[in-house]
């Protein structure tokens, strides 16, 4: 009976279709995430897919596909079918991609759609605890008096934390010596001296500055940490970087827009609730406020694609 109802309501065309579509979701919807678990993004999007399975009465699985700076899971994104049973969530690797990498296996652009902007993601000037270096000027001051001896570590070449060192670089007219790390080694080596800072995320260093190992001289982003109050914005520092690193979340391309309008709704919705928004500031992050539409966020990504491209092209970083 099921069956046979359901040849009429395709017939209708786009009535119909409509009608089909209001039976999503219907089954298990895969969360695939770029990124290893443990990370900041990783925990905002088991956070997300809990509270999604409520709203949608499915289960959302998070499915982490780390590899190649969160290439590996986009491109796996973006070949699943447009139905609404895959969905990405991302941080701000997604917008360097295509200025950093010669070659890539999807187009940001046009192989997605953009769904919801969740949280914004700074990222901390760090130096030891012990060190003279006291404020961004103090760091500056030393780099020009000693260009070849200020050291920075990064997560990598390409990634945010290198182009926002060479954002200082080439705002302030020093030449700091980037060293590219993976994993928690730059974190590591800071502490042991073998670096004179280092631009490492919030979400993991947060911990070590309250510990008293490391100091935070000043972070990316508009607005300062409420985990930290003392330490100013970069803008603040008379450095007028507002490149910031977030979570999103983005659909194949195709999607119904049906489909993208709920999602952006519900994810919404959840993120204003006061006990996500609290976690979401525990783990270093800004929950987005007030939340995008499907069309703002989708005009801030390609912004944001556009800004990174200009740094990426003054470091000169690239990756086959």
């Amino acid at each position: 009976m099921a069956a046979g109802a359901a040849a009429p309501a395709l017939a209708l065309g786009p009535t119909g279709q409509a009608r089909a579509q209001t039976a999503w979701p219907n089954r298990p919807i895969r969360l695939i995430h770029p990124w290893a678990a443990g990370g900041g993004g990783d925990i905002v999007s088991r956070l997300l897919a809990d509270r999604m399975r409520a709203e949608l009465g499915v289960p959302v699985v998070v499915e982490n596909r780390p590899g190649a700076g969160g290439n590996v899971g986009a491109e796996l994104a973006a070949r699943q079918a447009p139905d609404g049973y895959t969905i990405m969530t991302t941080a701000a690797g997604f917008a360097i991609a295509p200025s950093l990498y010669r070659t890539l296996g999807y187009d940001a652009l046009k192989d997605f759609a953009p769904v919801t902007k969740i949280a914004t993601a700074p990222l901390l000037v760090l130096v030891r605890a012990d060190s003279p270096l006291r404020s961004m000027a103090d760091l500056i001051a030393l780099a020009r008096r000693s260009p070849k001896e200020v050291t920075f570590g990064s997560f990598g070449n390409g990634s945010p934390s290198h182009l926002i060192g060479e954002g200082i670089n080439r705002i302030a007219g020093v030449t700091m010596t980037h060293v590219p790390y993976t994993g928690g080694g730059a974190a590591n080596d800071l502490i042991g001296g073998s670096l004179t800072m280092a631009i490492l995320d919030a979400v993991s260093q947060t911990p070590q500055v309250k510990a008293g190992k490391l100091r935070a001289l000043a972070l990316n982003g508009t607005n300062r940490l409420p985990s930290l109050p003392e330490v100013p914005t970069l803008i603040e520092a008379g450095i007028p970087i507002d490149l910031v690193g977030w979570h999103a979340m983005f659909a194949p391309a195709g999607t119904p827009r049906e489909i993208l309008e709920r999602l952006n709704r519900v994810v919404n919705q959840i993120v204003a609730q006061p006990e996500v928004r609290a976690r979401i500031f525990e783990v270093g992050a800004f929950p987005v406020q007030p939340a995008t539409t499907i069309d703002q966020w989708g005009a801030m990504f390609r912004r944001d694609v556009q800004s990174w491209a200009e740094l990426v092209r003054s470091s000169g970083a690239t990756i086959n």
